[in-house]
């Protein structure tokens, strides 16, 4: 759909690209994983430069935002939907520990995780 509409830039495009479409899929099949740009780039079967440059100038971030983004997207959704401990969720998200998913959650989110949870409990 995305080739024939004539999309080249967003995630639609970079899905629709065969590179970084592999790319895309392994991070959203295992956010956990201990992604590298290198990994990431052997994914798209591609150099590490025109993985990184491809990826920025279709996505429209570089590949270690959009993973941030997408672990903190998956973290909201445990968090309102589950009861797993913030240990928990940090592992499964692909963080080491709590205190480092509660750091990574605060700067991107803006809240800490608990007083998220909370909060989407209560909506």
């Amino acid at each position: 759909w995305a080739d024939r509409q004539g999309v080249q830039e967003g995630l639609l495009a970079a899905l629709s690209d065969p590179g970084l479409g592999r790319a895309l899929a392994a991070i959203h099949r295992d956010p956990a994983e201990g992604w590298t740009l290198e990994s990431l780039a052997r994914k798209a079967a591609m150099s590490r430069t025109l993985f990184s440059e491809r990826f920025h100038s279709v996505v429209g971030e570089t590949p270690h935002q959009y993973l941030t983004r997408w672990r903190l997207q998956q973290a909201r959704r445990l968090l309102a939907e589950s009861r797993l401990s913030l240990e928990r969720i940090a592992r499964t998200v692909g963080y080491e520990s709590a205190s480092s998913f509660s750091r990574a959650f605060k700067q991107g989110v803006g809240t800490p995780p608990g007083t998220y949870r909370r909060e989407a409990r209560t909506a």
